[in-house]
């Protein structure tokens, strides 16, 4: 298995992994222009994120994408683990261990990033003890949120 940065040309890649992931943990259907516009602006600009995705006999299956904070608090930078997907037939085989450790080893090159946190859906509990494997735990934080514009991502259920 290799990871690497992702590039443009992963975008259709990336986008179908990002549907496949709404629609399990979330029962969201993505729309697909605003998912690829989404993951273009981000590689096309690393100050949104990066990808990086985890490849075997080439073909990806698995990704990861980091966001940054700043913590006044801290004096240092918190990167947000994001869009985590694993191919189903892959998960339990290390990718995502991979993946994270490749994230940590490059948060750990630099001296200014001092946590590395993700959010996972509550009922999510192999995500989160995946994330405990790794040496990740519960921080304390619930995420609240309101919306700035239409939703544009639909429901497949009725809640």
């Amino acid at each position: 298995m290799n990871v690497r940065k992702a590039n443009q040309k992963d975008v259709v890649s990336i986008v179908k992994m990002n549907k496949a992931l709404a629609l399990e943990t979330e029962l969201l259907i993505l729309d697909d222009q605003v998912v690829s516009l989404g993951v273009a602006n981000c590689l096309n600009d690393s100050a949104k994120g990066s990808y990086f995705l985890a490849e075997y006999e080439g073909s990806i299956i698995g990704q990861v994408m980091f966001t940054f904070e700043w913590s006044d608090w801290r004096n240092g930078w918190i990167w947000w683990i994001q869009s985590v997907y694993v191919e189903p037939s892959f998960r339990g085989k290390g990718v995502f261990k991979s993946l994270f450790n490749h994230v940590e080893m490059l948060a750990l090159a630099k001296l200014d990033v001092v946590a590395i946190r993700l959010y996972v859906e509550i009922h999510n509990l192999i995500a989160k003890e995946v994330y405990q494997k790794v040496g990740m735990h519960h921080a304390g934080y619930e995420v609240f949120q309101k919306k700035c514009r239409p939703q544009t991502d639909s429901k497949t259920n009725n809640s």
